[in-house]
């Protein structure tokens, strides 16, 4: 069977542990490679909107402060956010999820159009299309409201059809998960992409990792794995954990986020951790996105993991010195 990672071996690594081993030289990619780079992206999609203001007082009916508006912005979330890193750094990306017939759905339909990012879109009229509110004075969050619910089985199966018409035109396909139930059929298109031979990533949500058997990548951040797998002791003890894991839901590598202490890498061909390379971090939402549309593009454009993962570190290393979702472009990431 052919090894849809493209693996190159991996810097050896102290047995049984992810020590520190040097990172591999990064790969400057063309543009052009990038450009013909297609990821299709699927899953739960939301609005992040934020309102932005000062505070000068406190209010009289209870001990919270009164901020007084004076800006809105609307960010594409989620799944739509994952494609928008895509486009960001000059791949092409498609992006099949469900969002309702309402104010925010239009907006974030306004947005992919603005964004570069192809979108098949399944209307559900029943649905409340999520958002995300953030207040925010003077660059620090005040509080975040969250509107959702989820989309009806009949959109879902639609959903379904077209993630059929559309594997055969991309070359690698992320699932992004937030628990929303776009990704009800997740299942299915993991076994529909491996069937066609496209590698597929996921970024994980919940305790429930049956769903994703099958998956070529599965990257997910320290709290996530720790719901899976329990609290590990010590390195040697994770190594156990992830390959048992590996083994049982036959993911053929997994990428472990650490946010300060970069992020490791687990395969068949062994342990691969890269140091942390944030300059400053200001905020740190939406990083996993970065990551996971780097590691796509990059693997599009026919890179190897080991070259995938250390431009996805650098992206992270960007990303979080910037304010709420947000993207990292090629001169960035390059240069």
């Amino acid at each position: 069977m052919p090894n849809p990672l493209n693996f190159r071996p991996m810097p050896e690594t102290t047995p049984g542990a992810a020590a520190s081993t040097p990172a591999p030289q990064l790969t400057v990619v063309p543009r052009e490679r990038l450009a013909a780079a297609r990821v299709l992206v699927v899953g739960d999609v939301m609005l992040d909107r934020y309102w932005f203001g000062d505070v000068n007082r406190i209010s009289p009916e209870a001990p919270v402060p009164v901020v007084l508006v004076q800006r809105q912005e609307d960010r594409l979330g989620g799944a739509a956010n994952v494609a928008r890193n895509a486009v960001a750094l000059g791949a092409q990306a498609g992006l099949l999820c469900v969002v309702g017939h309402d104010e925010p759905g239009e907006r974030i339909v306004q947005l992919l159009n603005e964004s570069g990012v192809k979108p098949y879109l399944e209307r559900d009229p029943a649905l409340l299309t999520t958002i995300k509110l953030r207040v925010l004075s003077r660059q620090q969050q005040l509080l975040r409201v969250d509107f959702e619910n989820s989309p009806a089985h009949e959109v879902l199966l639609a959903g379904l059809a077209r993630f059929d018409e559309l594997l055969p035109s991309h070359d690698v396909i992320l699932m992004s998960d937030y628990a929303k139930g776009g990704l009800t059929h997740v299942t299915q298109m993991i076994s529909k992409a491996n069937a066609a031979g496209k590698p597929v990533l996921v970024d994980p949500k919940g305790d429930d990792w049956e769903r994703y058997r099958g998956a070529t990548l599965i990257t997910p951040n320290r709290a996530e794995l720790r719901e899976v797998v329990g609290q590990w002791k010590s390195e040697e003890d994770l190594l156990a954990r992830v390959t048992k894991l590996r083994t049982d839901l036959e993911f053929k590598a997994l990428l472990l986020t650490r946010s300060e202490e970069g992020m490791t890498l687990f395969s068949d061909d062994g342990v691969l951790h890269a140091s942390a390379v944030a300059r400053e971090v200001y905020d740190v939402s939406g990083a996993g996105d970065t990551v996971i549309a780097t590691l796509a593009a990059m693997l599009g454009a026919g890179l190897t993991l080991v070259e995938a993962v250390g431009l996805a570190n650098r992206a992270a290393g960007i990303v979080v010195g910037k304010l709420g979702t947000a993207t990292v472009d090629y001169d960035e990431l390059f240069h």
